[in-house]
């Protein structure tokens, strides 16, 4: 199951997307297939077809995130997460070999396009670090056996 929770930039880039797909892009695409129906037969507009198909993705994103946002819980920063791990944090860890990783822990939601340093609060990794701290060693289950980490920096979005 999925955590409910999300940073209040994630649910703003969500109400943004929804407000641009149902104020602006499904009367450009509504336009375009009217144009289309008006040529006569449909059967062989592929204009027609191809906007068809995309207002049917619309829709369906619109619907999605009418039904998705209401249920969201936005989780803002607070002085008391200072010094830990939780939600909306931006970690860096270090394994063994020197490797490093950066990223923030947010919510399912807000792990796609463009967050390529995000990770979702439900994952093995976001779960393991939850309430450490700095120089702690955390020990993450994957695929190919468990590899320890250790925590060198955590930061937050004031």
């Amino acid at each position: 199951m999925k955590t409910k929770l999300i940073t209040r930039e994630g649910y703003q880039k969500l109400q943004k997307e929804e407000d641009y797909l149902w104020r602006v892009k499904r009367p450009e695409i509504t336009k375009i297939v009217s144009w289309a129906a008006s040529l006569g037969d449909r059967s062989e507009n592929a204009d027609y077809h191809f906007n068809k198909r995309v207002l049917r993705q619309i829709d369906s994103r619109v619907r999605f995130l009418r039904k998705l946002l209401p249920d969201l819980k936005i989780v803002d920063y607070s002085p008391q997460q200072d010094g830990k791990v939780f939600f909306g944090a931006r970690v860096e860890i270090e394994n063994e070999n020197g490797d490093k990783k950066e990223f923030r822990i947010v919510g399912p939601e807000e792990i796609y396009g463009e967050a390529k340093d995000y990770i979702s609060i439900d994952s093995p990794m976001a779960r393991a670090l939850l309430k450490k701290e700095v120089d702690d060693e955390v020990e993450v289950i994957t695929p190919d056996g468990p590899v320890t980490w250790y925590i060198n920096k955590i930061g937050y979005q004031k």
